[in-house]
């Protein structure tokens, strides 16, 4: 198994290169970034839509048949709108992220605050919630701001993610060197 891996090194350092391009794109042209991946959202929602509605028509649900074909349609009708809306879409992300921090950042605060009877330092876990909060509300109050910052926070994401990609590829390249020379 590692010499079947290992062999195929340059498949994660491919991976690794495209996410610390992605991520390099998302800092130098954020606005971009975040209509390309509004866009790709919108072909993720337009194929799980077409693939609903075809299972829907096989049958293979049973008596459910009907929601996978509500599913399948609202996916298509989504990415429909993405398509032709990609800036509206692309405030709506926005929105969405800043609301999905503000909840999440009060559901923090209040676990914390059970936290305390339990462990030590459940203040880390209140002020992270403090953060979550008060950022979504400046994405709120500010959503162009907020639309760079998302694709900032992407960019950080796919650039981590590419450097570690890369780093774990020379990592199997040169396992692959030592299976070739334990081999011969």
């Amino acid at each position: 198994m590692l010499d079947a891996i290992s062999s195929r090194w340059w498949i994660f350092l491919l991976r690794g290169l495209a996410g610390i391009a992605v991520g390099v794109i998302a800092f130098t042209q954020p606005g971009a970034a975040l209509i390309g991946l509004v866009l790709v959202l919108g072909f993720y929602s337009f194929i799980v839509g077409v693939l609903a509605i075809a299972v829907a028509a096989t049958g293979v649900a049973g008596d459910r048949w009907w929601a996978l074909l509500l599913e399948g349609i609202i996916g298509v009708v989504v990415a429909s709108l993405v398509w032709s809306w990609p800036i509206a879409s692309a405030f709506a992300l926005v929105y969405f992220v800043a609301s999905w921090l503000i909840l999440t950042g009060i559901l923090q605060i209040a676990a914390g605050l059970r936290f305390r009877d339990v462990i030590g330092n459940e203040w880390l876990y209140i002020v992270a919630g403090i953060i979550s909060v008060a950022f979504g509300v400046f994405v709120f109050r500010t959503p162009l701001q907020g639309a760079v910052a998302t694709a900032f926070l992407f960019g950080w994401y796919f650039l981590l993610f590419g450097l570690i990609q890369t780093m774990f590829a020379l990592k199997l390249r040169s396992l692959s060197v030592a299976v070739v020379k334990r081999a011969a």
